[in-house]
């Protein structure tokens, strides 16, 4: 038999330096870099509006010259877009697919685009893959990339050196407060709607002539936010100080609608830039199965080629401006935009208000307009220093042609011209170059007639750069022309609180005694007590019996646990009365329960929770534990709760208390122990396992836990009264085992 190597492994040395590395010089070595690579590279948008992702891809359409040539598959851009931005073809896609006009996120969309792109106010319209759709820049980036080719901007290396990219797009607008943008860093988040165009420019102007301007005159002129899918935007001057002097704040979105009288039905045409149609539709249908929309009959989804509708067909006699009022308030037919103006100045993160951005964006765009005026400048002076040269010429042409003719070798040519012109070389040069059909006298004159309307051109680049005035009438003035070609009217309409219809006080549930019943199967039935005068014999289907009965309100709350270790809260309102001879309603079914989930107890609430009231839970391992039902309020209306009790051990048992009361535990192998519930350790953590109770030998268990009026069923339970636990168990007489348990698997 072979003998087995033994094979060494070799335990890995870490240096003693990382071994007593501190945390927060983890944090600053390793984790810092990925955090601001995130913050200043990824997920904040910068003073021109765009996040790199953005940007990438429009340079990239640009170079490719998609702003004036025709479509082009989006595959191609994308692929074209990986040379930027080596992220991977889906994310380049998804963020095209954002900035289309077909997806209608934009106000001014920066792509037109062929195809299905999806649409914003739609979670699940899925937009078709880049080899179907096709695209170009539309005609607005001719604002956007203005100046880029006059050295507007700084261009740097791609992310492998072989091509350059802008780090910022040369807007020739507020594109920062004109396109809304969302980002999630590193414990830092922006959001930032967007604003008219029109109105953004005229409060551009008006900042650029008077840089001390009050926000109340810039709210005058910028008058709210404006967002592409329309909608009622409800005026709160307050908030809307707040986003214009700090960046933060929310204003609040309402649907519009028209009431189809003819059909008897509500036509929802604009929704609140925040939500979506699935959102939208998902809420009705609860409040309809929920019972508490009755005066809806139908709901459904008509958008189409024309856009977006939702349709709502009404009862009859529902009168259609009180529902909406109802659904503004239940459903997010009104939803809110909360404002966060974090953006990038000079890569550094800052929280500007509108008026703040707005200054920014002055100082970028002149940096901007000043480097072209500098690139133009130095083209005028070159051409001029060229056309110096050539008026020198003009006085002796057959000079110039007798020095070139007469040189016996090309590369004395250059040099015996600056000598014969007292010129330089590169005027030389220019000379040099001139074509044989332009040695006329009409083309020297004429262009010696250049000279002087390039030296008028010069002197006035020269003051306009010298005199700030003059460079911010020159940006008003291309604001002005930016309006009148691309401003549109308001999508989104102001309202304001007073003419916002109100909801109607909630309908008043009628209130009557009555009683509700549950079985062990799941079956509850709520009776009023005049059907029980009449006759009080339940009918039950086979083998199952009542675990709980109780006479309450109509107008009460009560909750159901069950055996899959959750809590469901309901409302009696929200059940017909039937008759004892009913089998009545199937609760799993009612309450929306999980695949064979049981109910295990019920108890009928009030308007608060008492701090005396507990819930004892018995485990199948013998531990217990009590649990203050005050753990079970919620704030929200939630109408189920997880982890409503260890998972640990099977559930038994669950128990109500309101004072202390007798609790009978039995085993498996005919033993119980009676004890006093106060000796059951309170836990406030709903999910505690509890303490042992029931002393069991391996493999034994507990199969059930009774107290009130089921100890009846044990004639002998005070045999088995133990006053410390753990207890061991006493022998029990009783029927059947069988009959107690809640069907443990």
């Amino acid at each position: 038999m072979a003998r087995k190597k033994k094979v060494e492994v070799k335990e890995e040395i870490i240096p003693a330096e990382i071994l007593d590395q501190p945390i927060t010089e983890t944090i600053e070595t390793n984790y810092m870099p990925y955090v601001m690579s995130v913050i200043i590279s990824r997920a904040i948008p910068q003073i021109d509006g765009f996040k790199p992702s953005h940007r990438k891809l429009l340079y990239t359409m640009y170079t490719m010259g998609l702003i004036k040539g025709q479509k082009t598959k989006s595959a191609n851009i994308v692929g074209q877009t990986m040379k930027l931005n080596p992220h991977g073809d889906a994310s380049i896609y998804e963020t095209m697919v954002r900035l289309t006009r077909g997806h209608e996120a934009l106000l001014y969309p920066f792509v037109d685009s062929k195809g299905s792109f999806g649409k914003h106010y739609s979670r699940d319209m899925a937009y078709a893959a880049s080899r179907y759709t096709e695209a170009k820049l539309d005609p607005i980036c001719n604002e956007i990339f203005a100046g880029i080719d006059k050295d507007a901007v700084d261009l740097v290396p791609n992310y492998d050196n072989t091509t350059t990219e802008p780090t910022l797009l040369p807007t020739t607008f507020p594109n920062i407060l004109v396109s809304p943008n969302m980002g999630i860093a590193v414990g830092l988040a922006s959001n930032i709607c967007s604003f008219n165009l029109g109105e953004i420019c005229d409060g551009t102007i008006a900042l650029l002539k008077n840089p001390r301007i009050s926000v109340d005159r810039m709210m005058d002129i910028i008058k709210a936010p404006d967002f592409s899918t329309g909608a009622y935007l409800v005026y709160d001057k307050e908030q809307i100080r707040r986003i214009f002097e700090k960046g933060t704040g929310s204003v609040k979105l309402l649907s519009k609608y028209v009431y189809d009288k003819a059909n008897n039905c509500i036509d929802i045409l604009e929704i609140p830039y925040s939500t979506s149609i699935e959102a939208i539709m998902k809420k009705l249908v609860d409040l309809i199965k929920e019972g508490k929309l009755k005066e809806v009959t139908d709901l459904r989804d008509e958008i189409d080629l024309k856009g977006f509708k939702l349709t709502l067909d009404l009862r009859r006699g529902t009168d259609p401006d009180k529902l909406m009022a109802k659904l503004y308030k239940m459903t997010p037919l009104k939803d809110e935009f909360s404002c966060n103006f974090n953006v990038l100045i000079d890569s550094s993160p800052r929280q500007l208000g509108v008026v703040g951005l707005l200054e920014e964006w002055i100082k970028f765009r002149l940096s901007c307009l000043s480097r072209e005026m500098r690139f133009d400048l130095q083209k005028k002076k070159d051409k001029l220093h060229l056309l110096k040269a050539l008026s020198k010429v003009l006085l002796d042409i057959d000079k110039a042609i007798k020095i070139i003719r007469e040189t016996e070798k090309e590369v004395d040519v250059v040099p015996r011209l600056m000598e014969g012109f007292s010129i330089d070389r590169i005027q030389a040069e220019y000379i040099a170059e001139i074509k044989l059909r332009h040695l006329n006298h009409e083309y020297l004159i004429n262009r010696v007639h250049e000279i002087e309307g390039l030296r008028a051109e010069i002197k006035d680049i020269e003051e306009t750069l010298a005199d700030e005035i003059k460079m911010k009438t020159r940006i008003a003035e291309q604001l002005k022309e930016i309006k009148k070609k691309y401003s549109k009217p308001r999508k989104t309409e102001i309202v304001y609180a007073d003419e916002v219809p109100e909801a109607p006080a909630e309908e008043e549930i009628e209130n009557y005694s009555c009683r509700v019943v549950l079985t062990r199967d799941g079956y509850f039935k709520k009776i009023t007590h005049q059907s029980l005068r009449g006759n009080d014999e339940h009918r039950l289907k086979d083998g199952d019996e009542i675990i709980y009965s109780e006479d309450c309100e109509n107008r009460h709350d009560f909750i159901v646990f069950t055996d899959k270790c959750q809590v469901y809260k309901a409302k009696v309102s929200a059940f017909e009365p039937v008759k004892a001879s009913s089998l009545g309603d199937f609760l799993p079914s009612k309450l929306g329960f999980d695949d064979g989930e049981r109910p295990i107890m019920m108890k009928v609430m009030n308007e608060t929770f008492d701090q005396n009231d507990h819930v004892i839970f018995v485990f199948q391992n013998g531990k217990g534990v009590r649990i203050p039902l005050a753990a079970y309020e919620t704030k929200s209306n939630r109408r189920r709760l997880t982890g409503a009790y260890s998972a640990a051990s099977p559930i038994v048992a669950a128990i109500y208390e309101k004072e202390t009361t007798d609790v009978l535990i039995v085993s498996d192998v005919g033993k119980g122990i009676l004890l006093k519930s106060s000796i059951i350790p309170e836990k406030t953590t709903r999910t505690a396992a509890g303490v042992i109770l029931f002393n069991l030998k391996k493999k034994q268990t507990v199969v059930a836990a009774v107290s009130g009026e089921q100890l009846k069923n044990y004639p002998d339970a005070s045999k088995c009264r133990k006053i410390k636990i753990p207890a061991t168990g006493s022998p029990l007489m009783f029927p059947d085992i069988q009959d107690m348990q809640i069907g443990i698997e």
